[in-house]
């Protein structure tokens, strides 16, 4: 990559370099963790920003980790985000929970956390905490099995022409597919423009209301964290809740 001048990506922090993307490695042993699962990875229809190594055989270098560039921008085609978060969590369903898990303190998984309400931590009202609080009393058991699952599929799917979809950014949780899916879906209410027929066209998934209803309170927990959360994001996501309260 010498002599290549690295170019800001949207959606970063990553840099183009040429046909690679240099990503900051923050948890070096979940990127490792990240690269080696996605180099063994197939999935029929569906393209994954495959990592590389460097010349010694590392993953990730210096805090720093590479994959291939995949063509493509994400598009508001949300029925087809969600398919491709099942066609990939159905080649993941077998993989092992990966260690690191249960050590993030990440704002992300933090609120994933409280979502499940297996952590306690204050939310402040103003931005989110308020409404997730009204919302967490309607949690009921779900009986779905958990697995390794794309958390952030919403705008990390890329198409290009008639080319099968791509998907960058893997963000792994271990949670129900149909919670994966779920998230899409409270996103793309919230803050992709997508018809309120949407949670109705997916209604089939198993326990789709409580996997909503997770879904919504991850958002909104991350919303209450989050020191960068904006009056525009918190109203997306009560549009979303006005969306989804009819199946909760």
């Amino acid at each position: 990559m010498r002599g290549v001048e690295p170019e800001p990506l949207d959606g970063g922090p990553a840099w183009l370099c040429g046909e690679v993307v240099l990503r900051p490695a923050s948890n070096p042993a979940e990127a490792a963790w990240i690269a080696q699962t996605l180099d063994a990875l197939r999935v029929p229809d569906l393209r994954l920003a495959r990592p590389l190594r460097s010349t010694d055989g590392r993953w990730v270098v210096a805090g720093w980790s590479a994959t291939r560039h995949l063509e493509g921008r994400p598009e508001p085609r949300h029925d087809e985000v969600i398919a491709v978060s099942l066609r990939l969590h159905g080649a993941t369903a077998d993989l092992q929970r990966p260690r690191f898990v249960d050590a993030r303190r990440d704002v992300f998984s933090v609120a994933d956390r409280l979502a499940w309400d297996e952590d306690d931590e204050p939310l402040d009202p103003t931005k989110g905490g308020r409404l997730f609080e009204m919302l967490s009393v309607l949690r009921k058991p779900i009986g779905l099995q958990p697995q390794v699952v794309h958390g952030d599929l919403f705008g990390n799917v890329l198409f290009a022409g008639d080319t099968a979809p791509g998907i960058i950014d893997f963000t792994p949780y271990w949670r129900p597919a149909e919670w994966a899916a779920a998230v899409v879906a409270v996103d793309s209410l919230a803050w992709g423009g997508a018809d309120t027929g949407l949670v109705e066209r997916w209604q089939h998934l198993a326990d789709w209301p409580q996997v909503l209803l997770r879904a919504m309170l991850f958002r909104l927990a991350v919303n209450a964290l989050h020191p960068m959360a904006t009056p525009e994001s918190l109203e997306g996501l009560q549009r979303a809740y006005q969306t989804i309260a009819p199946l909760l």
